[in-house]
């Protein structure tokens, strides 16, 4: 299914569910899912509290801790193709950006008061960043992110390359592709199964609930559990 035929109403049914229920449900619809497809690595949560995000990538790389080599008007073009591109495509958007300077991403921060109101202005709910960000008081209010750490400066920070295949956060996310992110992390959601995601969450969280009943109740013991997940095991 492209992004084409889903509805916004699609995207909302897919951020009542936070990010691990959405790696449960997907796992539960394609067993081949549960190794990868989302972040290994820990980030920084900017807004713990706030719903989920979902939104379709828009991926592009910085580099912020050395001058870069283009003259300066070269690289405002570069930056203002930059803002085209995610201007353009689906909505909404998360924007999803690697930090090529190694153990030195973050040097920088291309994230901060300004940047976080463009992106907000130009359709994006969200970023997901191995760089840094800072301004937090004055961030754009909504426009969620996780990133690798808080710096004061933005250094060097500028967009070397947008639209091409990102890695953050163990997390491997092309252009277009659907992201669903809240503070434990973010996950890709794969077109074909956007619409059967909400009730294979449904039926995860009530899996769980049964689990819960005896792991809550009066005198749970082994033997109560062992076979509530055999009753479990014997539904499919």
């Amino acid at each position: 299914m492209s992004a084409d035929a889903l509805q916004q109403a699609d995207l909302d049914a897919l951020a009542e569910f936070d990010t691990p229920t959405i790696c449960n449900a997907l796992e539960r619809l394609d067993p081949q899912l549960q190794g990868h497809g989302y972040t290994t690595e820990p980030a920084l949560c900017g807004f713990p509290a706030q719903k989920p995000v979902v939104g379709y990538a828009r991926t592009a790389m910085i580099r912020s801790a050395q001058p870069l080599g283009p003259a300066a008007p070269l690289q405002r073009s570069m930056q203002n193709d930059y803002y085209r591109y995610i201007d353009a495509g689906a909505r909404p958007s998360i924007v999803v950006i690697q930090d090529l300077d190694g153990e030195q991403a973050g040097y920088g921060a291309f994230w901060g008061e300004v940047q976080s109101a463009i992106h907000v202005g130009l359709g994006a709910r969200g970023l997901i960043t191995n760089g840094s960000v800072r301004d937090l008081d004055q961030w754009a209010p909504g426009f969620q992110f996780l990133a690798a750490r808080v710096a004061p400066s933005h250094a060097y920070a500028k967009p070397v390359a947008f639209g091409t295949e990102v890695q953050v956060f163990g997390l491997r996310v092309r252009s277009g592709d659907l992201v669903h992110a809240d503070r434990h992390g973010a996950v890709v959601i794969p077109p074909a199964l956007v619409r059967e995601v909400p009730a294979a969450a449904r039926a995860v969280a009530a899996r769980e609930a049964r689990i819960l009943a005896v792991a809550r109740g009066p005198a749970c013991s082994a033997e109560k559990l062992i076979a509530v997940f055999a009753e479990l095991d014997s539904i499919h």
